[in-house]
């Protein structure tokens, strides 16, 4: 299984969106995913028709170990194929609480608390995405453990570009409990053809070491879709945003459809 984390410290990117349709488009060619929401405001969650604001999120029992069998803790989606599947760990504010709670503890293991679960779903999904809040609580920290490769979604403005340093910086940290760890590159969203976006992207492309894995094209059709709960290109195929997608985890992926 390889396990992705979507991450970006600031906020309005499109990480959700990202990990959301990503996952989709992996299994539209054929893969089994699983999605951990990260998050506590459950936007992935939400996404997938999944949300359940009154009980105890699947994803705060992880974090606090509170689990025997790693099934309990996963949800089947509307996406369910022959050999194919997106099921999901989802999220709600009580992982706001366990966050807290498990900065109190005096525990060895603060940063393993997914990695056992990892373990034992491995064998079952073909990928994991992990879609993270923008900031580096522990639950941040525990999905960065267990990550293989992080994307970083960005929005080409200033304030944006500068933040990937900060990116940068938390995941050489990280590698501190895993050395595996590496940064994918950028995947640019919201895109529009202007003069100072343009200069953006050749910026990243001349003095910059990140990898640009795809560009996602702003469009209308992305705010509608959020009233809809389904994939962007399940709504509209033929958008700019759905054929980006289409388009970048071909090549993640190196698998068409």
């Amino acid at each position: 299984m390889k396990t992705i984390s979507i991450l970006n410290l600031k906020g309005g990117v499109a990480k959700t969106f990202t990990a959301a349709n990503m996952a989709y488009e992996i299994y539209r060619r054929g893969y089994r995913v699983l999605l951990i929401d990260n998050d506590k405001q459950g936007n992935l969650s939400k996404a997938y028709s999944r949300y359940d604001a009154e009980s105890v999120a699947p994803v705060t029992r992880l974090l606090a170990g509170d689990w025997q069998g790693a099934t309990e803790l996963i949800q089947n989606t509307n996406y369910v194929g022959q050999q194919c599947c997106i099921d999901i760990v989802t999220s709600n504010m009580s992982l706001f609480g366990a966050t807290w709670n498990l900065t109190k503890e005096d525990s060895e293991n603060q940063t393993e608390r997914y990695k056992r679960f990892a373990d034992i779903m491995g064998g079952f999904y073909d990928y994991c995405i992990i879609d993270n809040p923008p900031d580096i609580g522990l639950n941040v920290i525990n999905a960065l453990a267990i990550t293989d490769e992080v994307i970083v979604p960005v929005k080409v403005d200033e304030d944006a570009l500068e933040g990937l340093d900060i990116v940068t910086e938390q995941i050489e940290d990280a590698k501190a409990f895993n050395p595996a760890l590496k940064l994918a590159g950028v995947l640019i969203t919201s895109y529009q053809n202007t003069d100072g976006e343009a200069a953006g992207i050749e910026w990243l492309e001349q003095k910059t070491d990140f990898n640009i894995l795809g560009i996602i094209r702003y469009s209308k059709k992305v705010a509608e879709n959020t009233f809809m709960r389904k994939p962007i290109y399940e709504y509209s195929p033929c958008c700019g945003a759905a054929q980006g997608y289409k388009k970048f985890v071909t090549a993640y992926t190196g698998k068409a459809r």
